[in-house]
């Protein structure tokens, strides 16, 4: 035990992904002891406005505990508590979802944090917030992962670093990107049932945000396809991305989410056109395109043809085709669960360890 290599990660979000991580963490300890020499300890648990401290590290009764003893906090709290402890390798996890909480990064960092992230903001707000960000990491020698931010579990980000570090020329980067709005078009596209009943089933599933029109606005896939075009170094703003909205005017705007829930039908009648004009080998999808060459980003509808890659789609499975120079006509393509607390999880899981491999 005294040769395994410490980290100590603080987990911001204990939710869906972030109790999920803790469960993963817990479970994987004697296997990453006895293979890999590692120790992980979680001596920091907070929610949005509680945290709760054990130096120790938190055990399997840390919901239990966090619900008695966690307490209001500060970002400074949290840091003055690490440097207390004197902890060497540490790691704040972003599980939130939180515009605001990306505003402690450059702190957390300049206090000798590494940051391991799930949360799209940081890397979608402008991009002088983006480069700042950047100069902070290079200045203070720590390391940001953010793997889960576009695929979930799938290895989107490393792949598209690798081929772009390696002077791969990238033209075009493809696909369907949003798991919740796979299932929705892949459902619809086969089967004879309401695109409001399939927008409900998939809520019922987990698979949409609590309210579905943060999905269907198109947003979040702007946002990861944002943040590629960002990786192969395009100065690009959100701004610019061009989005093909899923939800009507008169259903936004004022309309809170029990309303839009109430008219939710009225959605029905416009997808149900563009599915009659439809042949029998067409589907339904909504995807993100990066044209490179042309440095354009659109986010759209479009007819596939059902025996294409993105149309032999199934599930809440997303798709990437990565278009390259070396690999000429064919896309370069990766597929698997693009959304669920266990893969993004698992995702943040694999960062912690490739990031712990390069910490001494």
């Amino acid at each position: 035990m005294s040769n395994s290599k410490h980290i100590h990660v603080v987990i911001f979000g204990i939710g869906n992904v972030g109790s999920t991580l803790i469960q993963q963490i817990n479970m994987a300890q004697s296997n990453l002891q006895l293979k890999h020499q590692l120790q992980i300890e979680i001596p920091i648990i907070t929610n949005s406005k509680l945290a709760f401290y054990n130096e120790n590290g938190i055990e399997n009764s840390w919901l239990i505990d966090f619900e008695k003893f966690s307490e209001p906090y500060r970002i400074e709290d949290i840091i003055q508590f690490i440097k207390a402890k004197k902890f060497k390798n540490v790691i704040a996890i972003d599980a939130t979802a939180s515009v605001d909480f990306v505003q402690n990064y450059v702190p957390l960092i300049e206090n000798g944090f590494h940051i391991v992230s799930a949360n799209k903001v940081a890397n979608t707000l402008s991009y002088d917030f983006y480069e700042a960000l950047r100069q902070s990491l290079r200045k203070h020698n720590k390391s940001f992962l953010y793997e889960t931010n576009v695929g979930a579990g799938l290895p989107i980000i490393e792949t598209i670093k690798n081929l772009y570090n390696s002077g791969e020329h990238i033209a075009k980067i493809r696909g369907v990107f949003s798991g919740s709005l796979s299932y929705i078009f892949n459902e619809y596209s086969e089967s004879d049932v309401s695109f409001s009943k399939v927008l409900s089933q998939a809520s019922k599933l987990g698979l949409t945000e609590p309210d579905a029109r943060e999905d269907l606005s198109g947003n979040d896939v702007a946002r990861k396809l944002l943040i590629l075009a960002r990786e192969l170094n395009l100065k690009t703003e959100f701004q610019q991305v061009k989005i093909e909205s899923l939800v009507p005017k008169k259903l936004n705007g004022k309309t809170n989410v029990q309303q839009f829930n109430a008219r939710v039908k009225e959605l029905d009648l416009p997808f149900q056109k563009r599915k009659t004009a439809l042949s029998k080998n067409q589907v339904l999808r909504y995807v993100g395109e990066l044209d490179v060459v042309k440095q354009t980003l659109e986010v759209k509808l479009i007819i596939e043809q059902k025996q294409s890659p993105i149309g032999q789609l199934k599930g809440a499975d997303s798709i990437f085709e990565i278009f390259t120079e070396s690999y000429g006509e064919k896309p370069f393509v990766i597929q698997g669960a693009g959304a669920g607390k266990a893969v993004t999880a698992r995702g943040l899981f694999s960062d912690i360890i490739k990031l712990s491999n390069n910490l001494n």
